[in-house]
């Protein structure tokens, strides 16, 4: 019996060793595969539990212009967050019903304060409301409601939490990219994506350049993941992006845009782009491509003939396929992503390769009867009557295409080629822009006697205006080609300049006897042929029109679709800028010299004043000059109308006494000469009257309207004695209320224009 019992006993303590045995070895294995096996990564689990760690947010850098004015700028703004799990109340296990009832009601009457709150800051909808009351019930402790809100709305946040005493609502600092100047050069600048990264521009360019690094700080949390003392605090500083300098020059930027805008949305053209450069170093002051937008609001259609489009398509997909593409449309920039055929501007650079290779010399004749015949084919002239016997540098000025085709087959392929592979026409410019186009042209050995003779007029190649402008400098500067850039220096977050850009000089095109002789034949242009309204009084200004027909893209019965340039070099005799207007398919069928040519006026006269170079005038351009109105504020009567005539000026008188109380214009102010200065003698009110409209009208009707409507004008643009001016803007607007005598200017144009 006992022996049984012994046994018994002993089976039992083997089984509870055996047990003892599992359960170590089991304990064993699970903190081997614990610490071992999972150890680095619950290491980690732990440590996100026990710390917090918070991104600091590096500014990006800030972006300017050559005058030190903001283009992009970031600066700091709050994402705001909750923790739903936080806006409940926690309810215990020995929490009674009723107990129970009282803390449900009380996280319902918190979540509906909150809600509120936030519908009434961010204007939701009840689409949104009921979105942003999902997110106020999620399973977790941080979810993002709002991204960078402004410091205002994180104010009244911070002292909603302050008042309501809630520690579920939170807020973290990041950046907003801002643009001071909305669209002003947008083609150049780009925009940033939601992660602050640059998507387009000299915001994808420099991305690398102006994004920051990033900081942090490292907090240690109690258990119900509050913050605790500072002493367990560690940060690490974020490092701000460098900076930008760029070489685009506000006010010239301006009246870039400004002249393109206009010109684009009068004959609701395709597009409108422009590029203006320091000839002498490769400086982009100045470029534009219409239609734009808004850098703060990038995926926003701007212009009104493709909103009125778009609205009249019907299908839902296919209105929504067209807003997308004109919104990618406003953000190339044609003027570097897209190639254009040149036309006739282009025969600057044929008169370049000739005069260089002794072909012909400015005085070299040609008697043009309106065509040629080349091969199997007859080429004409866009005067088709012909101009008869002219002078190379006439045949420049009147834009003959058969005395171009005989110079191209005289220069001969080889030559040809050698001057469009010189001029930087086979490679891109390396302008520091993203997605420049290569360009597209016929190599040496692909030249026949038709495609030369129609490449020597700006046919056959494809090219970028940024090739173009680029080219232009190289006339404009001596022959030297130099490399386009748009930044000239960076600097970092402590103002040190880590980079400067440097003037880089690609090759010797042509001899810088060349580059006077062909800037002097462009000169005729303006002076004497097509391109007269680029005319700007006191300057000398180089230029030359053209005009290619979009082969393949015009519609049967809606006639041929057009892209009409005028290039121009400024002032011709000592260059300082070079420039490419460029219009793409207006509604009218008129060239560069009508179109162009005036954008491009009104741009060298502001650039000349921005880069301070006095003007010159000639004997005729003094006589149609302003001069300072006389001061005869306090001066009796007589001795006011003495003075006045004795400037050669009329006199009105306003009131009935004997002494000048205030004048219109003021000395101060430029009048006209032979204008009329209006005196008052009394305490009477000022005598106002309403703006005419002068568009349309001639020179001698334009004065005349003035004159009816107590004004003074003072004529600007094209030159007076042409027959076919008329009036294309004034400085003040119609309708507006001005004193009476107040100097109007009115730009003329002349109404001339051909498509070459």
């Amino acid at each position: 019996m006992k022996k049984n019992t012994g046994k018994k006993m002993l089976k039992r303590l083997l089984a509870l060793a055996l047990v003892i045995v599992f359960l170590l070895g089991t304990g064993v294995s699970r903190v081997f595969y614990l610490q071992v096996v999972r150890g680095e990564e619950l290491s980690q689990k732990a440590e996100s539990q026990q710390l917090k760690d918070t991104e600091i947010t590096a500014m990006r850098g800030t972006i300017y212009d050559s005058e030190g004015n903001v283009l992009a700028q970031s600066a700091t703004v709050w994402n705001i967050f909750i923790d739903p799990l936080a806006i409940d109340i926690e309810i215990d296990e020995d929490d009674t019903a009723d107990e129970i009832a009282a803390k449900q009601a009380k996280s319902e009457k918190r979540r509906n304060l909150i809600v509120e709150k936030f519908t009434e800051l961010f204007d939701y909808d009840e689409k949104e409301k009921a979105e942003f009351i999902e997110k106020t019930k999620a399973e977790n402790h941080y979810t993002v409601v709002e991204k960078k809100v402004e410091n205002n709305i994180k104010e009244q946040i911070s002292e909603f939490i302050s008042e309501n005493s809630l520690n579920c609502i939170g807020m973290e600092q990041t950046t907003k990219r801002y643009y001071p100047y909305g669209s002003l050069a947008s083609s150049v600048i780009g925009f940033t994506g939601a992660d602050d990264q640059g998507l387009s521009g000299i915001e994808s360019y420099y991305d690398e350049e102006l994004t920051g690094t990033n900081g942090r700080v490292i907090t240690a949390k109690d258990a119900v993941s509050n913050d605790i003392s500072d002493d367990y605090e560690t940060s690490v500083e974020a490092t701000d992006g460098n900076s930008l300098m760029l070489t685009i020059n506000q006010t010239i930027q301006y009246y870039l845009e400004k002249g393109l805008r206009e010109t684009m949305e009068e004959y609701q053209a395709k597009g409108a782009y422009g590029i203006v450069m320091d000839c002498n170093t490769g400086a982009v002051l100045g470029m534009s491509s219409l239609p734009d937008y808004d850098c703060n609001e990038p995926y926003k259609l701007t212009y009104s003939k493709n909103i009125k489009q778009i609205k009249k398509i019907k299908d839902e997909d296919e209105k929504e396929q067209a807003e997308s593409a004109a919104i990618q449309n406003q953000w190339r920039n044609f003027t570097v992503n897209d190639t254009y055929v040149p036309g006739s501007v282009f025969k600057t650079f044929i008169a370049s390769a000739a005069l260089e290779e002794n072909v012909v010399t400015p005085e070299t004749t040609y008697t043009c009867t309106g065509s040629i015949r080349v091969d199997t084919y007859k080429m004409n002239c866009h005067y088709h009557p012909g101009h008869g016997t002219q002078t190379f540098a006439q045949g420049l000025a009147n834009s003959c295409n058969p005395f171009f085709i005989t110079v191209g087959q005289k220069l001969g392929v080889h030559n040809y080629f050698k001057y469009f592979d010189a001029f930087g026409f086979t490679q891109i410019t390396g302008i520091d822009l993203p997605g420049e186009a290569s360009p597209q042209y016929y190599k040496e050995n692909q030249y026949g006697i038709v495609e030369l003779s129609s490449a020597s007029f700006g046919q056959t190649n494809s090219l970028t205006p940024i090739q173009v402008c680029t080219g232009l400098c190289a006339i404009a500067n001596g022959g030297k080609l130099v490399q386009p850039y748009l930044v000239s220096s960076i600097v970092d977050a402590d103002g040190k300049t880590v980079k400067k850009t440097e003037t880089k000089v690609v090759r010797q095109v042509i001899s810088s006897e060349t580059a006077e002789e062909v800037r002097e034949m462009m000169k005729g242009v303006v002076d004497n042929g097509t391109g007269k309204n680029g005319y700007v009084a006191g300057y000398r200004v180089g230029g030359k029109t053209g005009t290619s027909t979009k082969l393949g893209e015009s519609k049967e019965g809606e006639g041929d679709k057009y892209i009409v340039s005028f290039a121009a070099i400024a002032p011709s005799d000592n260059p300082e800028i070079a420039m490419l207007i460029i219009i793409d398919e207006p509604n009218q069928d008129l060239g560069g010299g009508a179109l162009c040519a005036p954008i491009a006026a009104e741009v060298i006269e502001e650039a000349m004043n921005v880069l301070g170079i006095e003007p010159k005038y000639d004997e005729d351009e003094v006589k149609s000059l302003s001069s300072y109105a006389p001061n005869v504020v306090g001066k009796s009567l007589d001795d006011a109308k003495t003075e006045i005539d004795q400037y050669g000026l009329n006199c009105v008188v306003i009131g009935k006494g004997d002494k000048v109380t205030r004048q219109c214009p003021t000395s101060a102010g430029t009048i006209p000469g032979g204008g009329t200065v209006y005196v008052y003698t009394d305490d009477t009110e000022k005598k106002m009257t309403k703006v005419p409209d002068f568009t349309g009208l001639t020179v001698a009707e334009a004065k005349n309207l003035a004159k009816t409507n107590n004004l003074n004008i003072q004529i600007s643009g094209n030159d007076l004695t042409n027959g076919s001016l008329v009036a294309s803007r004034q400085s003040d607007d119609k309708g507006s209320s001005v004193e009476q005598g107040t100097v109007i200017t009115v730009t003329f144009k002349s109404t001339e224009s051909v498509l070459d």
